[in-house]
């Protein structure tokens, strides 16, 4: 560990571009990491731990420069102090970034290099795989910090929490929309047949609803198609089928100009991040009346499998906690109505309520020594 920078609390009357970012996206902290030695550049992003230590996984990707990496990891720290708010967890948002190639077999140091740098913040962030990591690079991780989750053997896939917390979202959409969460009889067209795919395609057609699926990976639609009945189609025609509810399970920003004119569906809600190519794309929802079920409120279920773990939970209290995506979905639709705004707004709205309030809370003293 031969290098570290770290921004702190930065203010917006500074010149510099990068702490004007810092300022207006509310970052607490940005920390930059390099170890030579172990082929390691990091970049650990804070935004927020009103609500607690911040959560948020390690991405390693090839980024085309670091200024790219450095804007993915602030993006992406800010989304998850507003996926834990709006899921009711004591978590603040974080992220990191590796720069480099993931498929590399060379991953020891790297992941040792990570874990030193994630402990010399002590506590205040807490990390976890994204994409481009796996459950045995966070036990690499693990041998330099104890501030990581999603260990092997501890609270394990996390698919099944997210799969339910999505259907329960598409239940709430569907009582918001048709009056009753009844999904029989109802079609869900489901792009994406991994493993958030394949457990949410369970839960549907056990609800009764009709599937039709989709996926790059033509065994894995192959594996939903003779499992559930499915009726399988291109990737690129799942856009156009004619359904009740289109659930976007594999790659973001699928609800752009080129797609929306083929929807026929009259809600949306999947497992997918980032859906919305841009917020406008969210408007545009709107205007064909079409019901968005803001995606990380619907795939919350991954980051509350993570809170189990550090929680100490079992895996029943994970599902009980991803079911309250349901009411908390219905609460969104109703500050979008009250307000006369989009849902994708009112997600924020609710998150920023729960951080507001959270950190309006009254502090009481002494706490020294026992801070």
């Amino acid at each position: 560990m031969t290098a570290t920078a770290t921004f702190t609390n930065a203010p917006s009357s500074t010149s510099s571009g990068l702490f004007d970012r810092l300022a207006q996206m509310g970052h607490e902290q940005l920390v930059l990491c390099s170890d030579p030695s172990a082929s390691y550049r990091g970049i650990i992003a804070v935004h927020s731990t009103t609500l607690g230590p911040a959560l948020g996984g390690t991405r390693f990707w090839s980024y085309a420069n670091d200024e790219e990496a450095i804007i993915d990891a602030l993006r992406l720290a800010r989304g998850m102090t507003y996926k834990n708010a709006v899921a009711g967890l004591n978590l603040g948002g974080g992220k990191s970034v590796i720069i480099g190639d993931n498929r590399t077999t060379n991953r020891e140091m790297i992941f040792r290099a990570h874990g030193r740098f994630v402990e010399s913040l002590g506590g205040r962030y807490v990390t976890a795989e994204d994409v481009g990591t796996s459950t045995s690079d966070m036990d690499l991780v693990h041998m330099e910090t104890d501030y990581v989750a999603g260990l092997a053997g501890k609270s394990g896939d996390p698919s099944p929490v997210t799969a339910h917390g999505v259907y329960r979202a598409i239940e709430a959409s569907a009582h918001y929309r048709w009056g009753s969460d009844s999904l029989e009889g109802k079609t869900v067209a489901i792009q994406g047949c991994g493993h958030v795919g394949m457990y949410l395609a369970r839960e549907l057609s056990e609800a009764g609803a009709k599937l039709i699926v989709t996926d790059i990976d033509a065994e894995r639609v192959r594996n939903v198609v003779e499992e559930l009945g499915a009726k399988a189609v291109e990737p690129g025609e799942i856009y156009g089928v004619k359904a009740d509810i289109f659930a976007p399970c594999a790659l973001g920003a699928i609800i752009n100009d080129n797609t929306i004119p083929q929807l026929k569906v009259e809600i949306v809600a999947g497992a997918a991040n980032n859906v919305l190519l841009e917020p406008r794309h969210g408007d545009a929802l709107e205007e064909r009346n079409i019901l968005y079920a803001p995606d990380y409120v619907a795939n919350a279920g991954g980051v509350i499998n993570v809170y189990s773990e550090l929680a100490g939970w079992d895996s029943q209290r994970a599902i009980r906690k991803a079911d309250e995506i349901y009411h908390t979905i219905l609460s969104i639709f109703e500050i979008a109505k009250h307000d006369g705004i989009p849902t994708y707004e009112a997600a924020d709205r609710l998150a920023e309520r729960r951080v507001k309030a959270v950190g309006s809370l009254v502090k009481t003293w002494p706490q020294w020594p026992n801070r």
